[in-house]
């Protein structure tokens, strides 16, 4: 799928039919194997195991990498960043929560990175410089590890459907980079964000410049207003614009223009 939307050939491309007898429901991507996000999901949230695993990751591995004064402190980092995952990451504030020096700080949240536990998304924009000094994301890289530092459990989501947008984006921008690591295209990810307030979760760019925006909402319904940070991306990326889509819980393909669409969560797993 990643390769497919930097095709140009997409550009003409309509909306594939909306199978029949599917009623939109945001728990449907928690609970349907056609919604794959759901499987992998659920997979980490039963997967109560994952807490001595995490333990053994930050014990032993990251106590082997380097010399730590205060082991305990990695965990409890690890922590705090899974409660803050999708937003901008911020070393003043998370060295107040942690009560780490930010010296100290930035080399543990390091040995987090290098054990794979966490990654940064960086910030698009059209100066190449300014992706480097802008602040970046950070994400968790295991969805199921993030629901299990966030104490998500099925029913909680089921109670609290306000938990699953940021299960739901780390989830995303996780398979994503999955997929573009394979993929032929092999586009970088960014995020995009204005100081007016614009803002896109994804923004894929391949190497001859070519754009794709990719939003995603845990809601089973969208409207205008969920593609209107999208239409801005168009605008700012101009005639590198491929296409924008918005990754949702709902069932059916949503054409809101020329190359801009609401799909379903499942189409990540589709040509």
């Amino acid at each position: 799928m990643v390769a497919a939307w930097l095709k140009i050939e997409i550009q003409e491309v309509k909306a594939p039919p909306t199978p029949k007898k599917q009623r939109p429901h945001r728990q449907n991507v928690f609970s349907k194997h056609q919604n794959a996000s759901a499987a992998d999901v659920l997979t980490g949230l039963r997967n109560f195991a994952r807490g001595s695993y995490v333990l053994t990751i930050l014990q032993r591995d990251i106590r082997d990498l380097a010399n730590l004064g205060d082991v305990a402190a990695v965990p409890r980092l690890l922590s705090v960043v899974a409660a803050r995952a999708g937003g901008l990451l911020n070393f003043a504030d998370l060295s107040r929560t942690v009560a780490l020096p930010q010296t100290t700080l930035k080399r543990y949240f390091a040995l987090l990175e290098a054990t794979f536990l966490v990654q940064l998304l960086r910030p698009w924009a059209r100066n190449l410089g300014k992706r480097v000094i802008q602040t970046p994301k950070v994400y968790v890289n295991d969805s199921g590890l993030l629901a299990y530092l966030q104490g998500v459990t099925i029913e909680r989501l089921k109670a609290e459907g306000n938990l699953a947008g940021a299960l739901l984006e780390n989830f995303a921008v996780m398979e994503l980079r999955k997929q573009s690591a394979w993929s032929a295209t092999q586009p970088e990810l960014f995020f995009w964000r204005t100081a007016s307030g614009q803002e896109v979760d994804m923004v894929l760019e391949d190497r001859a410049g070519r754009v794709v925006g990719v939003e995603i909402k845990a809601s089973a319904t969208l409207g205008r207003n969920d593609v209107r940070g999208l239409q801005a991306l168009a605008s700012a990326a101009g005639k590198n614009w491929v296409r924008g889509v918005v990754l949702y819980a709902g069932a059916e393909t949503i054409p809101f223009g020329r190359n801009l669409h609401g799909v379903p969560f499942g189409r990540l797993w589709s040509e």
